[in-house]
């Protein structure tokens, strides 16, 4: 079976404890993914949205946070520059009302990257959690929504593509549709598909009420449309970054697929 070395596992999917549901603190992760033998490492922790209301999420930082987040990450980055390289980034939703301040936030503290995790239909404020979607009308919602954000050009790559199956109940030809969709989108966009390992530890956990994510079935599709993929760990505490087998694991599986795999992403384009 095929294997590969140490130099060959990044992470670009890593939490800092200001989202409120993540905790350690971020020498903690370097200094994890440095005794992994992690070649590089990316924070990219749920975007700031500023809401236009009085609304106060509990699942990302909040603006006045995200100066803290930038300057931490870049401290890290310099202190450790011999042992790994470290960048600095969002995780984001596709709000269209928001892109023109992500655009503007991104080049104003120089952002590394980022990446598309669509986690709300509309946003946290109304909409629902993609994750609870138990009806083809809500998995067609996330792959229309997705699919736009993946042509806005402004991500490196679309995170747990197969959210939207963690609590749907059975395959169907919806499921097989929503699939396609968002995988010929990633194939014709050149963006490349997350396998994402906090997914793999809810369905350990037992964790999901539907198909979960990963999604095998999902992955055939991936495989049938010739896509890329990309293992985020989807870090929440700095000891997920100590897990290599189940990284290795992952790269085993997708090769099985005979799905190409991006090891290490391109930054500065």
């Amino acid at each position: 079976m095929w294997r590969f070395t140490a130099e060959m596992r990044n992470n670009y999917h890593t939490h800092t404890y200001r989202c409120r549901h993540a905790s350690g603190t971020e020498r903690q992760y370097v200094m994890n993914a440095i005794k992994s033998g992690f070649s590089e490492l990316g924070f990219s922790d749920h975007c700031p949205w500023p809401f236009d209301d009085d609304f106060e999420s509990t699942c990302r930082m909040h603006p006045d946070e995200f100066p803290g987040y930038v300057k931490a990450v870049r401290k890290l980055g310099e202190k450790f520059a011999d042992d790994i390289k470290i960048y600095c980034g969002l995780e984001c939703e596709y709000y269209p009302a928001m892109l023109d301040w992500l655009k503007d936030l991104k080049e104003e503290y120089g952002l590394d990257y980022l990446i598309l995790g669509n986690h709300f239909d509309t946003d946290e404020r109304t909409g629902i959690y993609f994750g609870r979607a138990t009806k083809a009308d809500e998995i067609h919602a996330y792959a229309d929504r997705t699919t736009k954000g993946m042509m806005t050009g402004m991500f490196k790559y679309l995170a747990h593509p197969d959210l939207c199956f963690r609590s749907y109940k059975a395959w169907d030809d919806d499921c097989v549709a929503v699939s396609r969709d968002l995988c010929r989108c990633a194939r014709e966009t050149g963006m490349p598909l997350e396998y994402n390992l906090l997914g793999v530890r809810y369905t350990a956990q037992g964790a999901n009420s539907g198909l979960g994510y990963p999604c095998s079935k999902f992955w055939e599709v991936a495989a049938a449309e010739d896509v890329k993929c990309i293992i985020g760990i989807d870090a929440h505490q700095s000891e997920r970054l100590t897990e290599i087998d189940a990284f290795d694991k992952a790269a085993d599986y997708l090769a099985g697929l005979g799905i190409e795999r991006v090891e290490k992403l391109e930054f500065g384009k």
